[in-house]
């Protein structure tokens, strides 16, 4: 008993857990989706808000059948949760297996979202907040080359492009933000138009896209750890899931066996009456 106690609310915390964080992430991207101004992008593949939304759905609910099904002892809650951790699990093998097999193909679709996500800067806070993150973590710019931001209308660079950042390239591809104490926005404008040697000085000059499959191969160790953590987790609860599931079949075969029992002996025990009979009296006391 105490073995199934610890199986129950062991999967109950688990899925608890992840529980609130999918409502942290449904909540910071509700949040983050209502703070931005109305003309903005709503397109899943460059919109962080409503890839956390979206995400963080998921989660909320799959991990409601994982909640209630342990404190309840709902097997037909507790078989639905297993089976989409399974199909999910599933899923991540064979999406990381064919990742593997066709790396170019993925490296190319790759390459096209970034550059989706190049051309809606400036129209997406969020989207424009992760590109100067990630610009800035990985000292890169653009996709493939700082050139790259031509693509951008604000960027372009055309002597027909109005916008005063034509030919420019954010301030997240500039070179020593580190070490600057008042951060200058406009170190970027006019690098499209000047050579490589004298924009190497400005700004870096290499793509994102090469600069982040570099970090992946240098910290193989790092990437497949995490993914390795998030396989174990899943598979406890799909462990814990199974194990409370076979309990609970346990204890309904016991109770259905004990019930069997019952009506058995009721079966084979004689009749008794329902009311006691009286005692004879006796005759000294009648006479």
């Amino acid at each position: 008993m105490r073995g199934y106690r610890t199986i129950k609310y062991s999967l109950f915390c688990c899925c608890y857990v992840f529980w609130v964080a999918s409502s942290i992430l449904v909540a910071a991207g509700v949040y983050a989706k209502i703070a931005k101004e109305k003309d903005v992008i709503d397109t899943l593949t460059v919109d962080p808000a409503l890839v956390l939304i979206l995400i963080g759905s998921v989660m909320f609910f799959i991990n409601v059948f994982g909640c209630l099904g342990a404190l309840r002892n709902a097997e037909c809650l507790l078989r639905t949760f297993l089976g989409i951790l399974l199909v999910i699990l599933l899923l991540q093998i064979g999406v990381t297996v064919l990742g593997y097999i066709f790396s170019e193909k993925v490296i190319q679709r790759t390459e096209q979202l970034m550059l989706r996500a190049l051309v809606g800067y400036r129209e997406d806070l969020d989207l424009e907040n992760a590109i100067d993150f990630i610009q800035k973590k990985f000292q890169c710019c653009g996709v493939q080359a700082f050139t790259d931001w031509s693509l951008n209308a604000y960027f372009n660079c055309s002597e027909t492009n109005p916008s005063l950042e034509a030919c420019a390239v954010p301030f997240s591809c500039c070179t020593g933000l580190q070490s600057q104490t008042v951060m200058n926005t406009m170190c970027g404008y006019g690098v499209q138009r000047a050579e490589g040697s004298s924009a190497q000085e400005e700004v870096y000059t290499g793509g994102c896209l090469e600069q982040i499959l570099w970090w992946s191969k240098h910290h193989l160790l790092l990437v497949g750890g995490l993914a390795g953590a998030l396989l174990l987790v899943e598979l406890c609860l799909v462990c814990l899931a199974a194990a409370q599931i076979s309990r609970i079949r346990v204890e309904q075969r016991r109770v259905e066996q004990q019930r069997a029992e019952s009506r058995q002996r009721r079966k084979e025990s004689p009749w008794l009456p329902a009311v006691r009979p009286f005692p004879e009296p006796d005759a000294n006391t009648s006479s």
